[in-house]
């Protein structure tokens, strides 16, 4: 699963069938990505904020479904948190999408993903320089045992992301909310304190108040931490077992580990909702699927109930990706997409601080025999800025002609050491101690040879690889990283990975670069009230970040995953990189 939090992430492999944790640093060295294309990143989705046209339900219908029926998924894990306020994993927020709502969410049609009102009448309405945002909820909205969800219940939920029991989960709002540690300024309604700054005006109005602009507060509301709970049917602790649904499902049966069982919600209504069909009558989740098993059922899912058969997750097992590509019959059934997340291998600032020799650096290095070592173009495209295309204002650059020539360019590279008096400069090179790691490490030692670079080899420990990267003292110069927004707009990206005020150990500028110009301009974009300007601003700083070469881009890599025959509506999602639920129906 991929964990949207931003903190390390353990390394995982992906030719094993693991996706990457993030938020989101993505795991181990391998890489991660997707979008129902064929690799380009011009196919990308790109995101924008809906009206309150976009806001109304029903979902548009799906050419060929019926109502009824019932899906199996399987997945490698059981989920970890069915409380909204302590998802923060791509799996577990794309299971959520059946029976939790929030404020606002995203609707996707084909490539174009849109950021709507959910339980909300719009994506919101910003007032005071974006220190103020205002949402009034829809009518009919209801939870699970008929009650009306209220502006209460959302003051409610907002207020318990602060009490100690919650312990996942994303952290913006909170922070935002106190403007210093949350943890220290509020613990919770529970004990009968309130936030005077979340206001449930009425019955359907809830006003949040902040003493600095956030013009992408709308997004970060679409998290699904920050879904409803009821107020009246708030369990604390006991509600990660069963929460009360708001979403067109709500959980008849479950087995943690083994299974869970959902039916219908009789009180959703699909005229209040724009993001969710909710054709099937049931789902059925089965847990404990490893990836070549999962392939494998799938790849045979044409009788009995394997052909009511899916996954969110259970991406094409690596040992089977060329059969299955392989194989026009598997064609109709075979879901692929882009990664939302964004690779890259991190140059040490503090250690190489000539501009020159990470320029040298980035031009020895050696993308294209790096992606026919992890499996040749079927598995990615190159990376062309720090930003992923699904994140707002992205620009499409090629700044250092790594799209014209990914295989590298050793003279250019020892040019550039020799202007910078560096000739046969040491760099040593880290890297996920794995099978596939091993092979790509022998390329990238090769390729910087080339390019006259004296070289040294240090292989991590995956469980270990986040904590070395982490450290500000690391005795590294060279290696892999990955990260993705926690929505999609820069803010979630560049001050998390480029401020040089966050350097810290386990902190996430794994870089260490820090320079004062791109520092100021992050200050004065977060201080921007209009998302458009601000979003226009992220890819100009982006551009700006890449011209000082702190780190190399790397793949966006793509993924694949197979479904039933009697599957349909399967539809991957650009910025989880797994298949929604939201379209799925049984073929009848």
């Amino acid at each position: 699963m991929i964990s949207r939090k931003n903190l390390r992430a353990a390394a995982v492999v992906l030719a094993a069938g693991t996706l990457t944790l993030t938020a989101c640093s993505s795991g181990g060295g391998g890489g991660s990505k997707s979008s129902d294309s064929k690799g380009k990143l011009s196919d990308q989705a790109q995101v924008s904020v809906g009206t309150a046209a976009d806001s109304q339900g029903p979902a548009k219908p799906v050419e060929g479904a019926k109502a009824g029926g019932t899906v199996k998924d399987i997945e490698r894990d059981d989920f970890e948190h069915l409380d909204p306020a302590q998802v923060y994993s791509n799996t577990g927020s794309n299971f959520s999408q059946l029976i939790t709502r929030g404020l606002t969410g995203y609707k996707q049609e084909g490539s174009k993903v849109t950021l709507v009102g959910d339980l909300a009448t719009d994506a919101g309405t910003p007032s005071d320089g974006g220190k103020t945002w205002t949402f009034t909820l829809k009518d009919g909205v209801k939870w699970e045992n008929g009650e009306a969800i209220t502006s209460a219940d959302v003051k409610h939920s907002m207020e318990r992301t602060f009490a100690p029991f919650i312990t996942q989960g994303a952290t913006y709002v909170q922070q935002w909310l106190t403007d210093q540690d949350y943890r220290k300024a509020y613990e919770g309604p529970y004990g009968g304190k309130h936030l005077d700054n979340v206001i449930a005006q009425d019955p359907k109005t809830i006003v949040f108040k902040f003493a600095k602009p956030h013009a992408d507060f709308n997004y970060a509301l679409a998290m699904t931490t920050y879904g409803v709970v009821s107020e009246k049917g708030d369990t604390k602790e006991e509600y990660d077992k069963k929460p009360l649904s708001s979403g067109p499902y709500k959980i008849v049966d479950r087995v943690t580990d083994k299974t869970l069982t959902l039916e219908r919600n009789p009180n959703w209504d699909a005229k209040t909702d724009p993001i969710r069909n909710a054709y099937p009558d049931k789902w059925n989740f089965e847990f404990g699927f490893q990836a070549i098993p999962a392939t494998d059922k799938l790849l045979a899912a044409d009788k009995g109930e394997d052909q009511t058969t899916m996954s969110f997750y259970a991406s094409v097992a690596g040992d089977r990706l060329q059969k299955v590509l392989g194989d026009p019959s598997l064609k109709d059934r075979l879901v692929k997409g882009n990664s939302p997340y964004a690779d890259y291998y991190w140059i040490n600032n503090k250690r190489i601080t000539n501009q020159k020799v990470r320029e040298a650096l980035v031009q020895a290095w050696p993308l294209q025999q790096i992606r026919q070592t992890e499996g040749g173009p079927d598995t990615g495209d190159f990376e062309r800025s720090l930003l992923n295309p699904t994140v707002a204002g992205y620009q499409e650059t090629d700044v250092w002609g790594k799209i014209a020539k990914p295989e590298g360019d050793p003279e250019k590279s020892k040019a550039l050491l020799k202007e910078a008096g560096a000739e046969n400069q040491k760099i040593v090179y880290a890297y996920n101690n794995t099978p596939k790691q091993q092979q790509v490490s022998v390329v990238i030692e090769a390729a910087l040879k080339k390019a006259g670079f004296d070289v040294v080899m240090k292989p991590i420990d995956t469980k270990t690889w986040y904590d070395e990267i982490g450290k500000v003292d690391k005795e590294i110069d060279v290696f892999w990283g990955g990260w993705g927004a926690d929505w999609p707009t820069g803010a979630t990206v560049l001050p998390v990975l480029f401020d040089g005020r966050t350097i810290a150990d386990g902190a996430n500028n794994y870089s260490n670069f820090n320079d004062p110009e791109v520092n100021a301009e992050i200050d004065r974009i977060m201080a921007l009230s209009d998302s458009a300007e601000q979003n226009k601003a992220w890819g100009a700083l982006d551009k700006k970040i890449m011209e000082k070469a702190p780190a190399i881009p790397g793949i966006i890599n793509k993924f694949y995953m197979l479904h039933g025959t009697k599957i349909g509506g399967t539809e991957y999602d650009p910025l989880g990189q797994i298949i929604s639920p939201n379209k799925i129906f049984v073929k009848q």
